[in-house]
């Protein structure tokens, strides 16, 4: 018998009970294993020194994760967001992160972060209620590129634990598949995940509450075309990671393939590539989103390591 590829228009419409819409996070698991993948990639990495800073950040995540107590969405919210296909917890509505105080004492013994955790200890709360605004893109004034991560990190762990709660027939289906259902917020990275009932499956994963859901490949994660996609990795580094490109909208989202390397985890790959952004950059396309975990003035990008494009 020979057998036919699916069209991504019928991947679509194959019943979600076959296919796994969603793949929420584990509190006990998401942020261990970010940290010991931005450990076994610092080593090659030009900003290896912050994927361990930042892989410190993730162990302290995940010790206050397992303790933190958020109370889950009542029955009246879940209901509301599943008539309405809105996000079920939109990240506008976070606020400033209860975990914040738990977190920054856990991160107090890392001396190369004294000095922003005594500027967000010195914010009033106002002040610190407008940075996690400007975050979340609530807000025009500027973001603090030393004070983010950290803040990032908090509300991390606050919408982590939260989705972590939740089950799957919780998160409503949008009708915009390019946000994650469960707070809105646009994709960092996607990955094709290996095993059970995700085998092969692309998922956009979210920066903010590690929710993953279901896109068909060979889509733009941005603009939803199937038209003029291509894939870019960096020479000699090899296909467990690529970037993929939509010529229709010009631009790019990072993807990990989990068949090439089992311990890919989207957040720290994404962080740890520059090289392929600085390539994707020169190529004329921009990212669809930044690292919820990196900073930085668009001009800074030109410390990473280049390389050569290869399609």
């Amino acid at each position: 018998m020979v057998q036919r590829i699916l069209e991504p228009a019928e991947i679509e419409s194959i019943d979600h009970i076959a296919i796994a819409r969603v793949r929420l996070p584990e509190r006990a698991e998401v942020f261990g294993a970010r940290a010991q993948r931005l450990r076994q990639l610092a080593p090659s990495s030009p900003i290896g020194p912050y994927l361990l800073l930042m892989a410190a950040v993730a162990d302290a995540q995940h010790a206050v994760a397992q303790s933190l107590d958020i109370p889950p969405p009542s029955p009246q919210t879940i209901e509301r967001a599943g008539e309405h296909c809105m996000p079920l917890l939109p990240a506008q509505d976070a606020g400033v992160p209860v975990s914040a105080p738990a977190l920054f004492e856990r991160l107090a013994a890392l001396p190369e972060l004294a000095a922003p955790l005594a500027t967000l200890r010195a914010l009033s709360p106002a002040a610190l209620a407008d940075q996690v605004r400007a975050l979340l893109g609530q807000h025009d004034g500027p973001v603090d590129p030393a004070l983010a991560p950290l803040l990032m990190a908090a509300l991390q762990l606050d919408r982590t634990v939260l989705a972590s709660g939740l089950r799957e027939g919780d998160i409503p289906v949008l009708d915009v598949h390019t946000v994650c259902p469960v707070c809105g917020t646009p994709p960092v990275a996607s990955i094709v995940r290996i095993g059970g009932r995700y085998q092969g499956l692309r998922y956009l994963h979210c920066g903010l509450c590690a929710t993953e859901w279901h896109m068909v490949r060979v889509k733009c994660s941005h603009c939803e075309t199937t038209e003029g996609i291509s894939y870019y990795a960096v020479e000699g580094h090899g296909d467990a990671l690529k970037a993929e490109t939509c010529d229709q909208c010009h631009h790019y989202r990072k993807i990990s393939y989990m068949e090439k390397d089992p311990l890919a985890e989207p957040l720290a790959d994404d962080l740890a590539s520059l090289a392929l952004d600085v390539m994707m950059g020169e190529a004329g396309y921009g990212r669809a989103n930044g690292n919820p975990l990196l900073w930085l003035p668009d001009d800074d990008d030109d410390d990473a390591d280049g390389g050569e494009a290869r399609r």
